[in-house]
């Protein structure tokens, strides 16, 4: 069901973001808000904490290395929440195709065509939930992992060596390996976008605005008071668990 909150796009509506954007004079399509600005600083603070990260760890700033962990893990509590709860585009249901569906995309990727998409497409989306799954897996082993940082919470101590020892060696390599391989798949994918397809993924999640026909809907942006609610508690939920783990 649609949130009757959100500021819709459409006719009886079009006083909301989108409406505002200019249309293109050769009717090619116009200019239409896509991305959110809660998405989009999602997305770059998780591209310039995750390299402080690794940094942090070689240069032994546990310190450093332990606060950028938790304020990743708060980021992406909220992007969870705002998977739900956010923007159309910004919304697991908006953006989760089937696998066959995703298949399919990827079996047209070096297919010159029109980009229709609002947000994610179909193989893009799954992307999007693997990194997050990937990133939650790495935030969360190391906030069990014992680094002389943190105190030991309840797990630490009542854990075997055996558990100890798996979880520092999904969060040492495992888990930071598969991290680093689907980035550079990200990555790769929309160089090949953007060279196949002549499909620019970069500058919309920098400006939030994308040129789309004018037969395809513009995506209903929340409210941004509701993005300030949620992270407030995706920042208690990380220090709750910061304390309990």
């Amino acid at each position: 069901m649609r949130d009757k909150n959100l500021p819709g796009a459409t006719k009886k509506t079009r006083s909301g973001a989108a409406a505002r954007l200019p249309r293109v004079i050769n009717g090619a399509g116009r200019i239409v808000f896509v991305w959110d600005l809660p998405t989009r600083l999602f997305h770059w603070l998780v591209v310039a904490l995750v390299p402080a990260a690794y940094l942090t760890w070689r240069l032994n700033w546990m310190d450093w290395h332990a606060w950028v962990g938790d304020s990743l893990l708060a980021l992406l509590i909220f992007r969870v929440l705002w998977g739900f709860f956010g923007s159309d585009t910004a919304r697991f249901s908006y953006f989760l195709a089937s696998p066959g569906t995703a298949a399919r995309h990827l079996a047209q990727i070096f297919r010159r065509e029109p980009d229709v998409q609002a947000g994610h497409n179909p193989a893009g989306g799954w992307m999007v939930l693997l990194l997050l799954a990937l990133l939650l897996g790495q935030t969360l082993t190391g906030l069990y992992v014992d680094n002389d940082v943190a105190n030991e919470g309840p797990l630490t101590e009542l854990s075997p060596a055996r558990i100890a020892n798996m979880v520092t060696a999904l969060h040492d390599k495992l888990l930071w390996d598969a991290l680093l391989a689907a980035a550079a798949l990200h990555v790769l994918a929309i160089v090949v976008y953007g060279l196949a397809k002549r499909h620019n993924l970069l500058v919309p999640m920098i400006t939030g605005r994308k040129r789309l026909p004018e037969s395809v809907p513009a995506p209903r942006m929340a409210l941004p008071t509701r993005a300030l609610v949620l992270f407030a508690a995706a920042a208690a939920a990380a220090a709750a668990l910061a304390n309990y783990l």
